[in-house]
């Protein structure tokens, strides 16, 4: 029994030791990239060669509360469909984004219009997020410089702290993005953003970290505005395919009118 509970009892040591030197190694791995590699991770993360979605949105103001509900399909980073199925006014309402163009299907007028650069920062469908937000023309790991400001906790995970700050030539709203990324998985868990006056603008919160088209992913994201009390738009994944085959003539402004 001695020379059992001996054998045991190295055992558990040795795998307490590998376990140890794992995350060392990890760490170590880790310690060594840059910040926009770090970026980069997290972007890769949440793509695939095609997604599809469905994304309840909550517009939530202080005297009254809206909710959409909203079918997405991409493909990369430069296509992308959105439909619009609730509510009922708002049904059948297509946006069509292919690389930094955007074109609107609105049924009740059947009327294909195409979004101009000048209406990039507006407000989409009444929501916190702007038009600039659906088409993504700015990149957080191209359009800016990024430096690690040390290490933070959000919500009990581990993160890095980026401050991003945009380059002379890069067409940008923000004059500097902070971004928390978890240092375990990659998770963009919070992100503010700062006007070209130093002035914070939007905080964005992710949470409801779950299982989502087999990648772990927060479902629920805020965007805050920090001076309107009471203000938020917060989006929820109910579902979320990757690589999900999607047909070649799908992301068209000739399909866009056809949507389901």
């Amino acid at each position: 029994m001695n020379i059992f509970r001996e054998v045991i009892t190295r055992l558990l040591l040795l795998l307490a030791l590998l376990f140890s030197l794992t995350l060392v190694t990890s760490s170590m791995r880790q310690s060594t990239l840059t910040a926009k590699e770090i970026i980069e991770k997290a972007e890769n993360r949440v793509r695939g060669k095609t997604s599809v979605s469905e994304v309840e949105i909550q517009i939530v103001r202080p005297t009254w509360t809206r909710t959409m509900k909203t079918k997405a399909w991409t493909q990369g980073d430069s296509l992308s469909m959105i439909l619009i199925t609730a509510p009922a006014k708002d049904n059948g309402t297509v946006f069509l984004k292919r690389n930094k163009e955007v074109w609107n299907w609105i049924p009740s007028i059947e009327r294909v219009i195409k979004l101009p650069p000048s209406m990039m920062t507006q407000s989409w469908m009444g929501t916190d997020f702007t038009n600039d937000d659906l088409v993504k023309e700015s990149s957080m790991a191209d359009d800016y410089t990024q430096v690690i400001d040390g290490d933070s906790v959000i919500d009990g995970h581990k993160c890095w702290k980026i401050e991003l700050t945009p380059l002379a030539s890069a067409a940008v709203i923000w004059g500097k993005v902070n971004l928390w990324i978890d240092q375990d998985d990659f998770l963009e868990l919070r992100a503010e953003f700062i006007d070209e006056d130093n002035n914070l603008v939007n905080v964005m919160k992710a949470s409801d970290i779950r299982l989502l088209g087999g990648i772990l992913l927060p479902a629920k994201m805020e965007m805050i505005p920090v001076t309107k009390p009471g203000q938020k738009t917060v989006l929820t994944y109910s579902t979320l395919t990757f690589n999900q085959p999607i047909a070649a003539d799908f992301f068209t402004v000739e399909n866009i009118k056809n949507v389901k």
